[in-house]
């Protein structure tokens, strides 16, 4: 949006229940993608699973492994506050967070709550992409990140599941390259309609919003 570039951003859920925790997080920015992954103290190849996500990726790949998800979490804090440059991008998401609800940024918070953590997105601004998108554009019946990124751009993704919940089943079963890629789809995903939207959609209707806590 104007000269502000967009960072997709993007979580995985091992659920929706009061326990269930983070599993992935992504981001999508100019250089390629930066993604963390709970991997709960089991096994993963690192180098192994790199090579094959920058088959996949817009760019190059960084991957960190978290032994848990406070691990997750720190890592996700360290990206906030060391790759995003609040003069020079903005955060956004796809149902991230809009001005009846969202998913990621809802249940980072409560994440963040939970592990007494400090709330990691300061003084960065945020537009998500489905009002961005869905309002802006003819999207038919769509309004799901697939639906609506297959109508406007259609390009071939990644993304090796068909709903969300096979990613539950994913990490349950320690299947860290399909979960990873799935992540991948969606912060490309996202960027793309970003990047489409900076071309297409006026800057006011992008309802940008200030994540900073007004107590902070």
């Amino acid at each position: 949006m104007g000269d502000l570039d967009p960072v997709a951003f993007d979580i995985e859920t091992s659920g929706l229940d009061d326990d269930s925790v983070i599993t992935v997080a992504g981001f999508a920015h100019s250089i390629g993608a930066s993604l963390i992954i709970n991997i709960d103290g089991r096994d993963a190849n690192q180098a192994a699973l790199v090579n094959k996500l920058e088959y996949h990726a817009n760019g190059t790949v960084s991957l960190e492994i978290a032994d848990n998800e406070q691990e997750l979490l720190e890592a996700v804090s360290e990206i906030a506050t060391s790759q995003i440059d609040g003069d020079r991008h903005y955060l956004t998401a796809y149902n991230g967070e809009t001005w009846n609800g969202g998913f990621d940024l809802p249940f980072c918070r409560t994440r963040f709550l939970d592990h007494d953590m400090v709330w990691p997105f300061d003084d960065l601004a945020y537009a998500d992409m489905m009002e961005a998108i869905v309002d802006r554009f003819d999207t038919g019946d769509k309004r799901d990140l697939v639906g609506v990124y297959d109508q406007l751009i259609g390009n071939d993704t990644c993304d090796p599941f068909e709903d969300s919940g096979a990613a539950v089943d994913a990490y349950e079963a320690a299947e860290w390259l399909p979960l990873l890629k799935h992540n991948l789809a969606d912060i490309q995903r996202t960027r793309e309609l970003a990047q489409l939207a900076d071309r297409y959609v006026p800057q006011s209707d992008f309802g940008m919003k200030n994540l900073q806590p007004p107590g902070k």
